[in-house]
């Protein structure tokens, strides 16, 4: 998915905890605040893997203050197919269903990156 604040900025789904949800539970929230989906309609999987990465300084306005760096938690989703989506606007302006391998070529995050290539992985493709 395009970033509507930073044009030409691609990612997958991303997001933050919520009060008192988990992790688990803040994914698939943001999975459908993001796409509409409902994640547990699909294969949706906790990987058990977190990266831990610096907050870019332009976006740490979005964190309280004094927070540096982030812990993010990889899940995957499988789907059927290419499905329709339903894109919060504010969030992102278009996506589009790519290979994992051009996905990785175009997401701006390392952690994105990361996570495409466990997904290659995961179902036995190699790069």
């Amino acid at each position: 998915m395009e970033r509507a604040d930073k044009v030409g900025f691609w990612q997958s789904v991303t997001g933050s905890i919520e009060g008192d949800e988990t992790a688990y539970d803040a994914a698939i929230r943001e999975v459908a605040e993001e796409t509409g989906l409902k994640a547990l309609d699909y294969d949706f999987q906790d990987w058990q893997v977190a990266n831990t990465y610096e907050i870019y300084p332009h976006w740490r306005h979005r964190y309280a203050d004094g927070v540096t760096e982030n812990v993010e938690h990889l899940f995957g989703l499988t789907l059927p197919a290419s499905l329709d989506v339903t894109l919060a606007p504010d969030e992102h302006v278009r996506f589009e269903w790519v290979d994992w391998r051009e996905a990785a070529q175009r997401v701006f995050s390392w952690t994105n990156v990361d996570a495409l290539k466990r997904l290659g992985e995961k179902h036995q493709l190699t790069l």
